[in-house]
Formats: C-alpha cells, structure tokens, sequence
C-alpha cells in the first residue's frame, strides 16, 4: 500500500489536498492491478475505454477536494463539471486513472493527475506515478518536485540528440495521415522519441529532465493541467503549437526545456490548429 513520503517540503494546503488524493486513488488503482482482468470496462468510443476503477478513483478525488473545499468545483475527465459549485473561481481538474489501457493490459506506466486553477490560471499541481510509487509536484513559483527533491529541465540545447515524449496519436485520429506525417517529421529530426501511453507521466519526464521535450495533439486539460506547471516551475516552456501558452484547452501542447522548446515550435507550427497567440494564458 501507498503511503505519502515523510520528507515532503513545506507545502501549502490545497496542495497537501491533492497530494492525499492522488495516494487514496493511487491505492485503489494498485489494488485492482492485481487482476485487472476481472475489472468491469466499457468503450466510450473507439479505443477509448472507461473502467470501474476509473470511477472508482474519481470517486475517492471527488470526496477527498470537496471534503477540504466544498466550495470548489472538480472537473474531471468521466463527468466534466458535475461536482461542486461550477461557478467556483476555483476548479480542481482531475485525471482519476491517465493510461486506462495501460492499466487493462497490466503495463504499469499509469498515473494520477490533479490540479488546481484559480480564475484560469494553475496554482498547484500532483501528479502520481502509481505503479513507481513517485509522487510529482508544484506550486506557483516555488518550484516543481519529485518527493523532496527539486526538478529541473535538460538543459539540453539542439534537437538532434534530444528524447521526445509522446502519446501521439494517442488513437484513431480524424486525419491519421496527418498525424503520422507530424510524427516522422519529428523523428526525423531527433535522437529518439517515447510513447509511454501516459501524457500527465511524459510531462513528469519533461519537468525532472529525463526527456527533452514533448508534444501531443487531441489531449485534454485534465491530462495536460498539472503537467503543465510541473514543467513550467522546472524551468521549462509549454505551449500549443504556435509557441502560444494557450495549451489547456487546445488540444495539442509542446514542452520542453527553453531550446528544445522553440525547436519543437519550429516543426510543429505548420500542424496547428491554433491561429495567432491566444489572449488567455492558461497557466
């Protein structure tokens, strides 16, 4: 069984919040791997699947930040906006299980995703490597962390020797072509690229500098939110593809150290659907 780590920085509240949730969904989501063979599933779309441990782990993030903050909101990835006050300022967006199908097929490279926004901005962020049992963390402008110890971006400057996550395309995309021409034209310009099958894990990767870069298309704020700001408060870039850092609800993000980051730009831009630089920034 999980238990939280005992040499923790000094953190505030709300993150100390998420922290526990992620532990009690964590547990939960350990326990079923035991056989996950015998966990009820159902297709939501093609190559999309939901689990009752999903829902489960949702269900045990859901009461956990309400309990703390009754008066946020949780938007999660099974039910959207359905809990708390949407109207809140304050919006906890919730992965309750990131890599479902990893979890089917016993690969243990499944994660727990929550952050905080407060007006549209993210303020705090918990990211759990369930099966490693690591917890990732951040706070605005204090810095990101694996358990006690501070993360940092690669410093690494060109993209021909840099090691690039993705999860793209992360299924049956509308325009398949498109999408596997965007991925040749990066591999063809970097020493390697990663498809863990997690997004929230791959920027965990990115932010503790044990990949350069990375980019996803079709992605949602609940897999990218907490993510985001671990990579940010490591001293690395996020954005869409146009270098913008309106990524949160674009459906495509690039991250990276600074470097990398504008390279990625430069062979992203033209698969964009984002036009000109965004007046929201999401983080």
């Amino acid at each position: 069984m999980l238990t939280l780590p005992s040499d923790l920085p000094d953190i505030e509240p709300a993150l100390a919040t998420a922290l526990r949730a992620t532990l009690l969904a964590g547990n939960i989501i350990r326990a079923a791997a035991r056989s996950p063979s015998s966990v009820a599933v159902r297709e939501k779309r093609p190559n999309d699947f939901v689990t009752e441990v999903d829902l489960a782990s949702e269900q045990a993030i859901v009461q956990t930040l309400l309990g703390a903050y009754p008066n946020h909101a949780v938007r999660t990835e099974e039910s959207a906006m359905a809990h708390g006050h949407a109207a809140s300022d304050h919006v906890w967006i919730v992965d309750p299980l990131d890599g479902t199908t990893n979890f089917l097929h016993g690969y243990p490279h499944v994660g727990v995703s929550i952050a905080l926004a407060v007006r549209g901005h993210i303020t705090h962020a918990a990211i759990l490597d369930v099966m490693a049992g690591e917890w990732y963390h951040a706070s605005r402008g204090q810095g990101a962390f694996r358990g006690a110890s501070r993360l940092h971006v690669s410093g690494r400057a060109d993209l021909p020797s840099a090691l690039i996550a993705t999860s793209c395309p992360a299924r049956a995309a509308p325009d398949g072509a498109r999408a596997i021409a965007m991925l040749c034209d990066v591999m063809a310009r970097v020493a390697a690229v990663r498809r863990s099958g997690s997004a929230a894990l791959d920027l965990a990767r990115i932010a503790a500098g044990q990949c350069d870069g990375g980019f996803d298309q079709g992605l949602n704020a609940w897999d990218v939110a907490a993510g985001g700001l671990l990579v940010q408060e490591a001293g690395g870039r996020v954005g869409n593809f146009t270098g913008a850092p309106d990524f949160l609800e674009a459906r495509e993000i690039v991250s990276g150290g600074p470097a990398v980051f504008d390279a990625l730009v430069e062979v992203l831009r033209p698969y964009s659907g984002c036009t000109g630089l965004s007046q929201i920034e999401n983080i």
